[in-house]
Formats: structure tokens, sequence, C-alpha cells
């Protein structure tokens, strides 16, 4: 039980960690939200340290409830990234727009709790719990400036479709289950070898559709738009970031671990939701007129370029998805600290388009990176985001799938359209009302530098070290 235990030692530095900083919050008040704050980072890192140990590649736990191997490992460093990040900028937006809390860490952390067990599961059970625990940590984030209309609108949604989905995953996994005799991934695996029945291909739609809702991939894409714009914006960074890692990194340890032996099967329904994800993703967000809508509509977008790695089912493809994820996280946590530093000379958050225009004339650096950003989203070389964007394709072409990969470069052409928009906007349209200046904002300023820099052609430099850490990651799921 020891042994077990200490192979989950991430989750329990977190869980421990979030009662106590609860308890510091309950005692101390939201005076002391900013300390929690720094601490839950602190408690953030500490679980991080936990992979170096046999946390990060000892193998199964508790008979194969738990999997502790280098693929959830590499998943849990960007989640615990992304959670440390959405904590370290919230002061100075809820400062402005409400007043920080000092719940709001604390749920981060269970919302991490709950990510570390979907990336470890290897079980639909372990599968379900951390889902849940994730889930319901991420309706209360999403409704958190309850004085805010469209904040408790945007909670109550991810909340009524969180339920819809979590419901189609749980009968996909009763179907599985009744129709394979087990909820282990390897036990469904081995049933599914003898060759596919009826129950089970149900059970495969509906398990993927579920995961689908999570990763925000079309048709399961609705409540995107709406939840990222009504939502804090520290909370949508959050959304659009870490829980995106771990739902993809689940996605694809159920369709290598559980589903490996149908492959031909779930290669459709993964291609469909690929190609409709770009395509919508792309088409959807050329009539935006507001930031945080229009990175959403990117996310999706984004996450249909991501699956296209999946769809052959390798090492190689496995380890494109990781590594775009990895590119991914960078690239959305950097638009968004760019988006948290707009804000009127009053102190009002901006978020509409058409009030960027001549921002390189009012604020050039921040200016500079967010097109450095938009870029990179689009793929364009010489900047990072390109790499993943081959990476994935070159996956697809080993196989002999060239024309999917063709398909895909051409959906990406619409993605550009809408970012470029952006950049035209901000450096060729006349100035709109001045912003606020520059201020004191060390923290933001930061880490906005250091996305940047990784998204620069400098991050040609990691692509040896990435590439190792990745195909070590998908090795250990074949």
């Amino acid at each position: 039980m020891i042994a077990n235990l200490a192979l989950t030692a991430p989750e329990l530095i977190l869980s421990i960690g979030a009662l106590v900083l609860l308890l510091v919050g309950a005692w101390a008040g939201d005076g002391a939200s900013r300390l929690v704050g720094l601490l839950s980072v602190l408690v953030l890192a500490l679980a991080a340290l936990a992979l170096l140990g046999p946390s990060g590649y000892a193998g199964p736990a508790f008979d194969g409830l738990y999997l502790a191997d280098p693929f959830a490992a590499f998943a849990k460093l960007l989640i615990y990234a992304a959670a440390a990040v959405s904590i370290l900028v919230a002061p100075g937006y809820f400062d402005r727009f409400g007043g920080m809390r000092a719940e709001y860490p604390v749920l981060i952390l269970l919302s991490s709790v709950g990510m570390g067990m979907m990336v470890s599961a290897g079980d639909t059970l372990t599968l379900y719990v951390g889902l849940e625990l994730q889930s319901l940590a991420a309706y209360v984030l999403a409704s958190f400036m309850r004085r805010d209309l469209r904040s408790a609108e945007a909670g109550l949604k991810y909340f009524v479709l969180g339920a819809l989905a979590s419901g189609i995953l749980l009968y996909g996994i009763s179907l599985l289950y009744g129709f394979t005799g087990t909820t282990s991934f390897g036990g469904i695996g081995l049933a599914m070898a003898s060759g596919l029945s009826l129950g089970q291909a149900f059970g495969l739609v509906f398990v993927l559709a579920g995961l689908a809702f999570k990763i925000s991939a079309v048709p399961f894409h609705m409540w995107t738009p709406d939840v990222y714009e009504g939502a804090p914006t520290p909370v949508t960074t959050f959304f659009a970031s870490a829980p995106k890692v771990a739902a993809m990194a689940l996605l694809v340890r159920v369709a290598v671990e559980a589903l490996g032996p149908a492959t031909d099967h779930w290669r459709q329904i993964i291609t469909f939701m690929a190609l409709a994800s770009t395509v919508l993703g792309g088409v959807a967000a050329i009539g935006q007129t507001n930031i945080k809508r229009l990175l959403a509509y990117s996310s999706i977008n984004n996450v249909g370029f991501a699956l296209f790695g999946l769809i052959p089912g390798t090492v190689e493809g496995v380890s494109a998805v990781m590594s775009y994820m990895a590119v991914y996280v960078a690239m959305t946590l950097g638009s968004f600290l760019c988006v948290l530093r707009i804000s009127t000379a009053d102190g009002a958050q901006v978020e509409s388009i058409a009030s960027l225009s001549g921002l390189s004339r009012t604020r050039p650096a921040l200016a500079a990176a967010l097109a450095m950003f938009m870029f990179s989203l689009a793929g364009i070389p010489p900047l990072f985001g390109f790499y993943p964007k081959f990476a994935v394709f070159d996956a697809l072409v080993a196989v002999g799938l060239w024309p999917l990969a063709m398909i895909g470069i051409a959906t990406s052409v619409i993605g550009a359209f809408y970012y470029l928009k952006i950049v035209k906007t901000m450096y060729f349209d006349e100035p709109a009302p001045a912003f606020d200046t520059e201020g004191n904002h060390p923290v933001e300023s930061g880490l906005i530098a250091l996305t940047a820099v990784i998204i620069s052609p400098l991050g040609y430099l990691t692509i040896p070290l990435l590439s190792v850490a990745t195909l070590s990651a998908a090795r250990s799921l074949f």
C-alpha cells in the first residue's frame, strides 16, 4: 500500500496542499489570497518535482487503476505549468474587477488533482473520478465572479452541458463494461482483440463523444465560445490550457491502450472530428468581434490539428500530439496574458477586436508580443508554432495518409486569415482611444516575455529535448 501511495505522490501533495490552503483561506480571509496563491504555486512546483521520483516512471499502482508512466508525467508537467501561470496572473485582474478570493487558487489545485488522475487513469473508474473532480472545480471557476451576469451564465452553461457530456461518457463506459466484462483499459483492449461486437462499437462511440466534449472538438464544441467569453479572463486562460492538455492526453491513452485493437473503427471518428474542428474553428472565427471568443474558436481549430497526430495510431503520431500540446500551451498562455494586459485608463477590461486598433503605436511591446502569438498560432515559420503542425502532418504522411495531410494544410490557411486580421488591426488601422499605460505588472510582463521567447525561432533549439521527452512518453503507451 505504501509503495502504491508513493506512486501517487503528485496527487497527494496537491490534495493535502489544497486542503491546508483552504483552511488558511477560511481563517485568514480574502486578505490572505495573495499568500494562498503564492503557496499554491509552490505546491504545484513540489508536485512537479515529485515526478522525478517513482511517480514519473514506475508503472501501474493499485492493480492498474493508476498508471505512473512517462506519458502521464509529461502531461502533468504541462498541466502544472499552465495552472501556476493561471494563479500568478489572477490577483492583478481580480483587484480591478471584483476582488481576489482565497478559494481561486485552491479550486485550481483541486482541478489539477483531477487532471492528474485523468492522465494517469488505467481504468474507466479512475478516468471518471478524475474527470468529475476536474469538472466540478471548473464549474465553480467559470462562475467565480458571482455578481457578473456573464460569469454566472458561463458557469451555468458549462455545468448543464458538462453534465450532459458526463452522462454520455458514463453510458459509454457502462456499455464497454457490459460487453467486455472489465473496466480496465488493458482488459477492454484484450476483449476487442478478438473482434469488435456491436455493443462494444456503441460503447466506443459514446466514450469518444464524451471525451470530445472535454477537448471541445466539433461537434461537441458548442459550450466553448460562450464559456470563454463569460468566464473571468484568468479562468479562461486556465480553461484554454491545462484542462485541454489533460483531456487530450486522456483521449490519446484511451484510444491507444483501451481501444487499440479497434483503431480502424475509431480512426474514422477522430478523422471527422479533426477535419470538422479545423474547418469550423477557422470559418466561425472570421466574424467574431470579441477577442476571447476568437481565441475560443482558435482553441477548437488547434485541437483539430492535434487530433491529426492521433489518426495514424503510431508512436510517432502520439509523440507529435504531445509536442503539439506543449507548444499550444505556450502560445495560448501568451495570447491570453496579452489580453489580460489590455484595459482602458479607468481599469475596464477591453475585449473587442476593434479596440486593438493602432495598438502598435500606443503599446508597441504588447502589440509585438501579441502579433508573435497570432503568427505562431497560425503556424507561420520561422515561429515555433510551425513545428508542431509539421510534426502531425509528417506523422500522417509516414503512414500513407498524405491526402488527409494535404486537406489539413489547406484548412490551416483559413485560420491564418483571422490571426492576420488581428495583426492588421493593431498595425494598420487608425488608433482607438488610448489604453491604460504600461503600469507596474512585472509578473505578467515577465510571463509574456518568457512565452514569447519559447514560441520565437529560439524555440527550435528545444526540439531535441522535446522529441526525446515526447517519444519516451508515447512509447510508454505501446
